[in-house]
Formats: C-alpha cells, sequence, structure tokens
C-alpha cells in the first residue's frame, strides 16, 4: 500500500474512542505546563531507561533493566554480557537525548535527522554502515515480505518524509506516527538498526506534538511484530492499538507524578504573601538560586513551594537553638 493511500486504512470505533481517551489526557497533562523540571527531569531520565531497555532487548539484547541501568548510570560492563550489548546501551540513550534536543514546536522531519538517529544507534558497533542507506538488498527472518530493492530505498525514504511533512491537520498524531513507523520498517533503510531507529524517529512526530514517548515494550515483542506482519497486508488496527496503547502508558506516567505536584509549585512573589512564610520574595529567591530550597526556574520566573520555604524556616529555628 502507498503511503499517501492511508484514507484507506480502517479505523475502528475502539480505536477512535482511545484516541479520544488519549486526547482527554493529554489536555490534563497540558494544564500542568510550565511543567515542574525537577519532576520532568526525573520522569525523563526513567522512561529514557525503559526506552533503551525494551527497544534493545526487542531485538535481542539479554541487559536485564537492572543491568541497563548500571551501564547507563555508572558506566559499567556487567559479567557474562557482551560489549556490543554494552555499547547498543550507551548508543541508544545517547540517540534519545540527539532526538529530544532536536524537537521544537515547529520541527520538520528530515532524513539527515534519521540518518544521524541511525549513525548514533550503530555507533561503535558498526561504523561502516552507521548513518548510511543500505547499498544491497536485505531479507527479515519471520517477516511476510521482502524489503524493496536498494535502488528504490532514498526515493521511498524521501517521499515517506515528505509524506510525514505536509500530511492534512485532519490526521491524528497517533495514526500518522504508527503508519510512519510502519512505512519505515517496510523500507528498511538500514542493514541493521531499523527497529531501533524506527521507534527513536517515530517518537519525534510525538515528541513534537508535546505527547510523551511511546515505549514499545519487551513483553509486547510478538504482539508488536504481528502487528507490523498485519499492516504489511494493509490491517493497521493491531499496530494503532499497540502505539497508542504505549502513549497512553507514557501519559499516565505523567500524570501520576504531575498529579502529585500540582498546584504545589508556584511562583516565588505569590507564596510569600501566603500566612507563615516571614521571608521577603528578594530573599527566597536568593535561596532558590544558591540551591538551598527546592526549586526550578521557568524564564525570569522562579517556581517553589509553600512545603520547601517552612521546610527551610524550620530548619533555620532548629539551628538558633543549638547555638
Amino acid at each position: 500500500m502507498k503511503v499517501e493511500n492511508w484514507k484507506n486504512i480502517r479505523v475502528t470505533y475502539e480505536m477512535m474512542d482511545l484516541l479520544v481517551k488519549i486526547d482527554e489526557k493529554k489536555l490534563r497533562l497540558d494544564q500542568h505546563r510550565p511543567f515542574p523540571s525537577p519532576v520532568v527531569h526525573n520522569i525523563q531520565e526513567s522512561l529514557a531507561l525503559e526506552w533503551t531497555y525494551n527497544s534493545n532487548s526487542i531485538e535481542g539484547n539479554t541487559l536485564t533493566l537492572q543491568e541497563t541501568r548500571m551501564v547507563l548510570e555508572d558506566g559499567l560492563t556487567v559479567s557474562g554480557k557482551s560489549l556490543q550489548e554494552y555499547f547498543e546501551a550507551v548508543n541508544h540513550h545517547e540517540a534519545i537525548d540527539y532526538v529530544e534536543q532536536l524537537v521544537q514546536p515547529d520541527y520538520i522531519l528530515r532524513e539527515r535527522d534519521i540518518l544521524n538517529v541511525h549513525e548514533l544507534v550503530m555507533d561503535r558497533i558498526d561504523k561502516e554502515f552507521a548513518g548510511r542507506i543500505r547499498n544491497a538488498g536485505v531479507r527479515i527472518s519471520g517477516a511476510n515480505f521482502v524489503p524493496p530493492n536498494a535502488r528504490k530505498v532514498p526515493d521511498l525514504l524521501e517521499e515517506l518524509i515528505t509524506w510525514v511533512n505536509e500530511e492534512e491537520l485532519e490526521m491524528h498524531p497517533i495514526i500518522k506516527a504508527a503508519v510512519f513507523h510502519h512505512r519505515f520498517v517496510w523500507i528498511h533503510p538500514f542493514f541493521d538498526g531499523n527497529g531501533r531507529t524506527a521507534r527513536l524517529s517515530f517518537n519525534l512526530l510525538f515528541l513534537k506534538e508535546g505527547f510523551p514517548p511511546a515505549i514499545i515494550l519487551k513483553v509486547n515483542r510478538k504482539k508488536y511484530y504481528t502487528a507490523l506482519n498485519d499492516a504489511n497486508q494493509g490491517n493497521y488496527e493491531k499496530l494503532f492499538f499497540l502505539v497508542g496503547r504505549a502513549v497512553m502508558r507514557s501519559l499516565e506516567i505523567y500524570l501520576s507524578n504531575l498529579d502529585d505536584t500540582a498546584g504545589d509549585y508556584a511562583p516565588i512573589s505569590s507564596l510569600v504573601k501566603e500566612p507563615g512564610i516571614s521571608y521577603g520574595q528578594e530573599y527566597v529567591s536568593l535561596l532558590a538560586r544558591q540551591g538551598k530550597i527546592d526549586a526550578y526556574k521557568e524564564g525570569r520566573v522562579w517556581f517553589t513551594t509553600e512545603k520547601a520555604v517552612k521546610n527551610y524556616v524550620a530548619g533555620r529555628k532548629r539551628k538558633r537553638k543549638l547555638e
């Protein structure tokens, strides 16, 4: 199926219901913006770890989640695991950083970005072909299709990128990203690393729209490959659900953390007016800049919590009693 024929793809009522629920959660997420930086940093680090572990595991990497954490946080190799598996974890984490740095509201997907993602994924593993489109045929074990001739790949990839950037706004981001993901895997533009590059690249489309990343879990590996094989026959229902539920899961992770802190963080200028806070705005801002209270900055405005300021006040009082 040509990618421009997406309007012929059947979207079930059940999928439409899921899209409505996703949009409702996205609206709730947007109401928390600007996000508290400390909270969001922790969420992003946790999701990046999950993303790296699951994406590599789908491709056969045997590092556990805890071992992946050791590699990424401590820089340790793991006894009994290959150096390639170590590099796959490091490379993927660096590729996530690159993807997140690319994203802006007006971001336009470029072939160069995809090649750079692939180069990061394959760095220190296959440097000869890292970031280079394949120049020969390939076959995929267990797949129900043969990827197109290598001579057609550059044009097919360009067509796909043009379609993504020019597609009508009426197409839901979940549907667009899922179709892009399938089409990318079908083109199979590289000798190796296509799956990881696809899962990184299609998240560019989500992040651009303000969605969190869709992380395909290792436990869904069989469902994932079945969904892709069904999509090869023009049936996208399973892939839409798989991608949609992955986005829903990430939205719920964000909301479960942000809802706990909703209303806690406020501009320092408003917090100093609360009863029990005897310090002025200038002094509390100084405490924030010096890192003496939990705070974050958005633009020129410092945000903190009443609890953080009162804890500092209580600590000062205890210190005076000991003096």
